[in-house]
């Protein structure tokens, strides 16, 4: 069984931000991550959950968006209001925490990082 992608792509336009993109259930779920993956723990990011992707757009870049981090990612942890999950990119693993609030969501970096 192969493991599941991640793709974080980058825009330029309409305005400058970040799509977080994991595969699952055969289509790459995704959030829009207006200031890009948290760096610090005490930090949370907001993360607005849009449409679906084709996993073919995992490999997608034109002049406006590019491919800032791809990698593959596993489900730690899952409960109706957040996700745990570790990103294996290219430069090293990280975990984060999926938080959903009710209409958006946030994402957290956990504080426990992977060895």
């Amino acid at each position: 069984m192969s493991r599941p992608l991640f793709v974080l792509h980058e825009h330029d336009r309409p305005q400058h931000h970040f799509d977080l993109r994991l595969e699952e259930d055969g289509v790459l779920r995704s959030w829009a991550v207006p200031r890009g993956l948290p760096t610090d723990s005490r930090h949370d990011r907001l993360a607005v959950p849009v449409d679906d992707h084709e996993l073919e757009h995992a490999t997608y870049e034109d002049d406006d968006k590019r491919i800032a981090d791809d990698g593959w990612w596993e489900l730690e942890d899952r409960n109706d209001r957040r996700s745990v999950f570790v990103l294996h990119g290219r430069d090293g693993a990280r975990r984060y925490a999926l938080i959903d609030t009710g209409s958006d969501a946030l994402l957290h970096l956990v504080r426990d990082q992977p060895g």
